[in-house]
């Protein structure tokens, strides 16, 4: 079942990481630029941070390339 990982934005963990998965977002200002999803409350931070960095170790698995 699905969380909600930022409430202002209403922001659903797995939106979060369909999202992640298919955008190259190495960083939570990165995320801020280019979408909507995130804006600097603030509040959700270290949950964004920890998505987007499992999203990178995804990407590095996928492309073979385990840090």
């Amino acid at each position: 079942m699905a969380e909600v990982i930022c409430l202002c934005n209403e922001v659903l963990d797995e939106d979060l990481r369909l999202y992640l998965d298919a955008h190259p977002i190495g960083s939570i200002e990165d995320l801020r630029e280019q979408a909507s999803i995130c804006n600097k409350c603030m509040q959700c931070q270290e949950l964004v941070e920890g998505e987007i960095y499992l999203a990178r170790m995804r990407r590095q698995i996928a492309a073979g390339h385990p840090s």
